[in-house]
Formats: C-alpha cells, structure tokens, sequence
C-alpha cells in the first residue's frame, strides 16, 4: 500500500482544480465581502497574499539585474470572517469604516493554516503535513492553459498600485483534507481491518467539542464560531438535561454561513444561539425573527418604539422573505433594555446599514448543498468507512457522534481519519 501512494505527488489531486482566488495584503475588508460575492457558489474563500517586489535602488543593492517578486500565502477569508468581524459593537456601530479596515483584520494572529508546496512532493509528505495541521496546501498550478486565473486580486492589486498583478505568471490552486479523504477511499479496501473497525474502538470520537448553549446569547459563542471555522468543524448547540448531560439540538456551521450575506452580522449580535441557528437555516430567516433582529437593532441605537426613519436593511428586508407569519417566543422578552443592551454603542447603525446591506438575491440566499436541516450524526459503533462516506457525500468535514436518546458524545473529523490512516501507513514502512 505505501509503495503505491508513494507513486503519486501532491499534483494527481490538482486535476480538475480551478485556479485559486486571491486578494493582496493591501485589500480591505470591503474589498474581500465584495470579492466573495462576485464568486461562484462553489467558491467561498479567498487567499490573502503579501507579495513584496525587489526593485530599484533596493534590487541594485541586492545584486539583481531584473525584478523579483517575493509572493507569500497569509492564510484565507470566508464569509465567516467576515460576519463574526462586523457583528461586534464596535463594527456594528460603524459599519463604513469597519468594511474600510485592512484586510489584515480578518486573518488569524497566528499564521499556521495554509502551507505552499512543491507539486512533486509526494502525496506521502503532502499527507503528513496536513495531518500536522496544515488546513489548506497552495500548489503552484504549472499549466497556464488551465482555467484562467481569478481577476480579482489584479484588479484589486492594480488599483492600489501596491501587488503584482499575477504571481510572476503563476497560478495556485487549494489542496484540502476533502481532496486527501476522497483520493485514498480508491485505496479503503487496502486498509483492512481499519475501514470496518468502529470509531470507538478506533479511539477517535473526541469528547471535547464546541459548544453553545441553546437560551444563551449567540454573540457569546462568538468565539468558538471562529475556532470552528478555523479548525473546519462547527458548534454543537446544546440544552443541558441534568440527568443525561447536553442534548444535541442542533448546529452553527461555518459551511452554512459561508453562503449568507453580511446583514447575518445583525442576527448574531441580537439573537439567541438557537434563534441564530433557525435564522441561517434553509430557506432564509422567517418574518418573526427578522422582526426580532430589527427590534433589538432598533433598541440597541437608541430608537424607542420604532419612532422616526426605518433604516435598518433588515427591517425592509421582509418582502424579500415572506417567513412565517406565527409569533414565536422572545426569550428576551421580559428582560430589560438596560440589561441586555448594556455597554452598546449608541448611534445612527440603521442608515448605514441600509446602505451597506441588503437581502438581494444571490449566492448568499441560505440555501446550498451544505445547508441542513439537522445535524450530521453517527452513533459509536459506526464503522469508520460509514462515517467517512456519510461526510463526503454531505460534503462536510465532520460528523457529531450522538447516542439513541441524541445526547452529544463527541464529534469525529476528517483530520482524526486521516491520522488513522496515516499512523497505518507508519506500520507498514
């Protein structure tokens, strides 16, 4: 089995692969929400590269007769940045100059998710860095004949006078820990005994998962919605039973909010973790939710029973989604506005979100192949080969592991089978 994996480089899982987008260091946060609405629905992030050029008095120094342009990969943004970033008070207070911010302010502080690689490695090496911790590998695209590459980031480079316009000519495309897992289920029957083996006996069901509370608000898990994205997982939204522990009742997937739009900044500031979930649920928000988002926007800059200009892009977004016309239940109903809304900016968000925001119809509709209405669940004696099938087909990254009374045992990922494979691989050298 080795032997023959050890055949392949990283570049057999670069065909088919259309070239990267990417966006220069000098962009801003504006430019990346607008950049993501310009893609395709299967293309929801984009790298961040800060590429340096040799010239001038500073090339003669360094004895160079030509240019050279020194090209390196930050990281990636979603949609997910992006509204974790606008959704809290200081960006929701200020709108305008939270979208101007450098770009730089949606990346992680410790750079460690993508790596750049040659494409003749070996998929071996390919594989242990991943399995290190890699979440992407950018691999050099050596076709120029391939899909052209993205514009975006020569468009956005050109303008600001500060990026190349291309990679020295070269193109990239992402390699992830899907690519890895669908390329060895061509080899699943080589592993023997591990593929019919159960994940508990495997010992890769990890208990420690993400969590929010169903009641709580969802701005408090505002955290743990960046640590999923990072680490491509999501938060399990639980309710505690004093007797059996949490009771999983439903998920926040960074893969759903990758396909909404930024006005869902306004619904994770105001709403509770399990109204969130219901808000990016398939199908849009329904009307009563949204009128609860407008009401605490309204409340949380100042506006008293709906008195002067309706502003917000939220409030007027209803006709785009009709929802539900029942009333549901507002579990802030009864608590005060000094309670909940204490420590909040005060100022006019609602003209400048009406004018930065809105429902239009697009990519961002809360409908996509990685929407559901429930969580992906297994239970421990799942076979290892069921599970990583149930995931690729719903093409997600993980799969929470729940017992018969759907009480939350743990999650397993992608990253956890790839490592069973790959300590399988150790026995064999």
């Amino acid at each position: 089995m080795a032997v023959s994996l050890q055949s392949y480089e990283v570049s057999d899982l670069c065909l088919g692969k259309p070239a990267l987008s990417w966006l220069p260091i000098t962009a801003t946060v504006g430019d990346a929400l607008k950049a993501l609405k310009q893609q395709s629905s299967h293309d929801t992030e984009l790298s961040v590269w800060n590429c340096i050029h040799n010239t001038g008095k500073r090339a003669a120094d360094e004895g160079l007769h030509h240019q050279q342009v020194d090209c390196r990969c930050l990281g990636k943004v979603c949609m997910v940045d992006i509204i974790c970033y606008l959704s809290t008070d200081e960006c929701l207070y200020d709108p305008a100059r939270a979208l101007s911010a450098p770009i730089t302010a949606l990346l992680p502080r410790v750079l460690t998710s993508v790596r750049l690689v040659d494409p003749h490695i070996s998929l071996l090496q390919a594989l242990e860095l991943i399995v290190d911790g890699a979440q992407n590998l950018i691999v050099p695209i050596e076709s120029l004949k391939r899909l052209s590459f993205k514009k975006i980031g020569q468009k956005i480079g050109s303008a600001k006078n500060a990026s190349p316009t291309s990679h020295e000519g070269k193109e990239f495309c992402w390699i992830t820990q899907e690519d890895f897992l669908r390329f060895l289920l061509g080899f699943i029957a080589v592993f023997s005994p591990l593929p019919s083996m159960t994940i508990e006996d495997l010992g890769i069901v990890k208990t420690e998962v993400l969590t929010a509370e169903y009641d709580k608000p969802a701005v408090t898990a505002l955290n743990v919605i960046k640590q999923a994205s990072r680490s491509q997982t999501a938060v399990a939204v639980i309710e505690h039973d004093p007797l059996q522990g949490p009771k999983l009742i439903g998920e926040i997937s960074p893969s759903t909010l990758m396909c909404c739009d930024e006005t869902v900044a306004l619904a994770l500031a105001t709403l509770s973790a399990g109204d969130f979930m219901a808000y990016v649920d398939c199908g849009g928000p329904p009307e009563s939710l949204v009128e609860i988002v407008r009401r605490r926007m309204d409340l949380k800059t100042g506006k008293i029973n709906g008195e002067g200009e309706q502003g917000s892009s939220i409030a007027t977004s209803k006709q785009n989604y009709p929802g539900k016309q029942d009333q549901m239940t507002d579990p802030w109903e009864e608590s005060s506005d000094e309670e909940f809304f204490d420590g909040s900016p005060i100022g006019p968000l609602d003209k400048k979100w009406s004018r930065l925001c809105s429902f239009k119809s697009n990519k961002f509709g809360y409908a996509s192949r990685s929407c559901r209405a429930s969580p992906l669940t297994c239970r421990p004696w799942s076979s290892l080969v069921a599970v990583m099938v149930q995931a690729l087909a719903h093409r997600v990254n993980y799969v929470w592991v729940t017992d018969e009374e759907s009480n939350l045992v743990g999650i397993v990922t992608f990253l956890d089978i790839l490592g069973v494979f790959w300590n399988h691989l150790q026995t064999l050298d």
